[in-house]
């Protein structure tokens, strides 16, 4: 009888200790998981805002060029556009390394934005800033739903 009470004593030791092990195991993986949820919205975050920084700056720039304002004022606005599209990148990286299945998601707002320059006229300006835009929603849309299964 004492080796059976034994038995069962190692026995459930054993269980509790895997029990607990994997409890440890879950609990670490939810931490992770949680973590690279809260990088990735600060990431999703600061890309949002450096787009709409960088849309606000090709629009004051490419509007200066198209209404044929003073060569100094039309540089003063291009390096400001240097400065907002160089803050792009950062987030950008960062978003598509912690979330990479939204690449092609990254990659099109930050390229609808982009492609304000050279707009021919002020009406092509208005319409490549609406898709800017729109590229930049569907990115958050796309990025919650994501976000929303993880």
């Amino acid at each position: 009888m004492e080796i059976a009470a034994a038995v069962v004593a190692v026995v459930g030791t054993v269980l509790g200790a895997g029990v607990v092990g994997v409890q440890q195991y879950y609990a670490a993986r939810s931490q992770r998981r949680e973590a690279l949820r809260g990088r990735a919205l600060t990431a999703l975050s600061e890309l949002s805002t450096a787009l709409a920084d960088h849309r606000r700056a090709m629009w004051m720039r490419e509007d200066l060029r198209l209404a044929g304002a003073i060569p100094a004022d039309v540089a003063a606005a291009r390096e400001a556009s240097h400065v907002t599209r160089s803050a792009v990148t950062a987030p950008q990286v960062a978003l598509t390394v912690l979330l990479p299945t939204l690449r092609l998601d990254i990659d099109a707002a930050v390229r609808a934005a982009y492609e304000m320059r050279g707009a021919m006229n002020a009406e092509v300006l208005a319409s490549r800033r609406e898709e800017a835009v729109s590229a930049a929603d569907a990115l958050t849309a796309m990025a919650a739903r994501v976000l929303s299964c993880s």
